[in-house]
Formats: C-alpha cells, structure tokens, sequence
C-alpha cells in the first residue's frame, strides 16, 4: 500500500482513543509491569508516545519543510520518556498524549500538504536522506508498533496461567522488542 497522507491522519487520530479504551482504570498489574530488564510496559510505552509526539514527528516535517536537507534532525532519544510522566498517574498521562496527538495533527491539517510538499527530503541521522512522506508513513506505522508491544506486554503477564493453551496464543510467541 503506497503512503495515503489522509490514511496516515485516519489512524493516527484513533490511537489515543485505542489506548484509552484499552488501558485507563485497569490494574496496574496490567499496566506496570514488563517482560523483563530493560522492557517497557504500558504506562512506558504512553510516555514513549508522548516524548515523540512533542521531539519526534511534527518537528521533523518543520525540519524537513523549512530545511530541507541541510540540516540534520536531532538524535531521538529513545529513552527519553524517562523525563515524561513523573509523578502523573496513566490516565493523566493517556489525557496528555490524547492533547498532543490532536495538536499535531491540527498542525499537519494546517499545512495543507501537498504531493510535492511529501516528496520534500530530510536528513535523518542515522538514515540518511528521507521524504516526508516516509517520516509520515512511519509515524503510522509507530503507532501500530506501539499497539502491538502493549498488547504483548499485557498478555506476557498470563503467560504461565494460561498454561499449555500457551502455544495456541501468537501473542506468546512474538518475540519483539519492548525497548524498541
């Protein structure tokens, strides 16, 4: 499927709503813990969220239109939702990502983007030269990403007390990465 800026918009308007749903209220069995040393869980992966959603996406594609390639974006610190959240319970945080997210797609909105705009180029740090488009698209794909680990964390935490239904559940056997 090639890049759809208004299928990017679509899903990512409705993961703030998808978090909320799935996580606010519940336990925090479910949503502290993780699958180990140097995994995320849920309430991580909110904060996660939030610090792309403020150094991540929207300042790129700035970056991307005002610059183009003559300036490198910033390293994203992957470990930077270290900094977000303290002392806020899940709901304030699913609250503050919800407004983020809405901001920044408000923005995209308003910049009336159009096809040339997306081929426009960056330069990632790593990756070297990239479209905004690209930028976008991931953005969408980061999001399911992040769906997916929480919904591996989560069913991690019964992996012993559903038994030998254990190799029935896809769940189970991911075996992805939760810090990434």
């Amino acid at each position: 499927m090639e890049h759809s800026l208004q299928n990017t918009i679509s899903l990512l308007t409705r993961t703030p709503a998808a978090l909320n749903v799935l996580l606010r209220d519940l336990p925090a069995a479910w949503t502290s813990r993780n699958e180990g040393e140097k995994t995320w869980s849920a309430f991580d992966v909110v904060r996660h969220l939030i610090h792309g959603e403020r150094t991540d996406w929207m300042p790129r594609a700035r970056m991307i239109l005002q610059f183009g390639e003559t300036r490198t974006f910033e390293p994203f610190d992957r470990w930077g939702q270290e900094r977000e959240g303290r002392g806020k319970s899940l709901g304030q945080l699913l609250d503050e990502f919800a407004r983020s997210r809405s901001d920044n797609l408000d923005e995209l909105r308003a910049l009336n983007l159009r096809p040339e705009d997306l081929e426009r180029r960056g330069r990632h740090p790593a990756l070297g030269g990239v479209t905004l488009s690209e930028l976008l698209a991931t953005w969408a794909a980061h999001d399911l990403t992040h769906l997916h680990q929480i919904s591996r964390v989560m069913a991690h935490q019964y992996r012993e007390a559903v038994g030998p239904w254990s190799a029935y559940l896809g769940v189970l056997q991911c075996t992805g990465h939760s810090s990434a």
